[in-house]
């Protein structure tokens, strides 16, 4: 197949930019230049949540229905003027030079590259064992669904709201919702990741028939599985307003509670799934509803305090 390349002025960086018209989502035609065009147009929402957060890019040269790899060392022929955070490696012993996508030109930069999808740390480079936030993954055991996790997700904010802590969720862009609590303070994983699995295995013993906790597949057949180990220092959580490598071009979007609580109402799933065409809209509209868990400060309840709603 004959390679195609362009040139691509952007935020005063010349970028050569190639295959633009490669369908990498064969359901609907989306093609690569549509990937950049998306990146392009939601940088505005999108940017302030990466910035110097480690990122291992996910990239899908033949499309979405090829194969993918994941890529945590940032590659060697990438721009001089590309930012990384080098990150040491137990496993390797040495350290992990991971991308920065601080700024639209290295946005685009990995767009072209197929990464359609935008995995992030908890953390910042800086300080990698210091996550800002608390995260919590919501995904369905068939045959249970996305309703299933709004319902339980609900649960999740109704506890959090107890203890004092706001929450925001977002859809994973796949089958599952996800479930932010802002921290911006000084805290460990130490701390966090006991925290969120205390939290699911409360919600777990107080709804046994819809939630598991527990790392078993097995057990999450018809339940919903809240993944606490995400608050971690060497996992990664796909970033809001990142596109998914589903059949169709969907976004980890960001949400609202009444949006959440609308969905189980009118038991419209339809109602968390969002394409990237819409998503361009609905931030005009709605702006970023994601911006608080940048910037709001909350407290970490200590354990000792949990079990007292036990």
């Amino acid at each position: 197949m004959r390679r195609t390349k362009s040139s691509l002025v952007v935020g005063g960086k010349t970028l050569v930019v190639s295959n633009l018209d490669k369908v990498l989502y064969p359901a609907t035609g989306f093609t690569k230049a549509q990937v950049i065009d998306y990146y392009i147009r939601i940088a505005g929402v999108l940017l302030p949540h990466l910035k110097n957060r480690p990122v291992t890019l996910k990239r899908y040269p033949e499309g979405v229905t090829g194969e993918h790899f994941y890529e945590k060392q940032c590659p060697a022929y990438r721009p001089d003027w590309l930012g990384t955070a080098p990150i040491w490696s137990e496993h390797r012993g040495a350290p992990i030079n991971y991308c920065l996508l601080d700024d639209l030109p290295s946005l685009v930069w990995a767009a072209n590259l197929a990464n359609l999808e935008i995995h992030t740390s908890l953390a910042l480079a800086k300080d990698r064992f210091r996550p800002t936030v608390v995260a919590f993954d919501l995904d369905p055991g068939p045959p249970a669904g996305i309703l299933d996790c709004a319902r339980v997700a609900i649960w999740l904010r109704d506890l959090l709201n107890k203890l004092g802590l706001d929450s925001f969720p977002k859809t994973s862009g796949s089958k599952g919702l996800q479930v932010y609590v802002p921290l911006n303070t000084l805290v460990t994983y130490e701390q966090t990741k006991p925290f969120a699995r205390h939290i699911a295995e409360l919600l777990e013993r107080e709804h046994a028939e819809q939630v598991v906790s527990k790392m078993s597949k097995s057990l999450r057949g018809g339940r919903v599985f809240i993944d606490w180990s995400q608050n971690d220092d060497h996992k990664t959580t796909v970033n809001v307003y990142s596109l998914r490598a589903k059949e169709e071009p969907t976004v980890s979007t960001a949400l609202t509670w009444d949006e959440v609580s609308r969905a189980l109402k009118h038991n419209s799933p339809d109602r968390l799934k969002f394409l990237a065409a819409a998503i361009l809209q609905r931030v005009k509209t709605k702006g970023d509803l994601f911006s608080a868990v940048l910037k709001q400060k909350q407290r970490l309840p200590k354990l000792t305090c949990l079990k007292q709603h036990n």
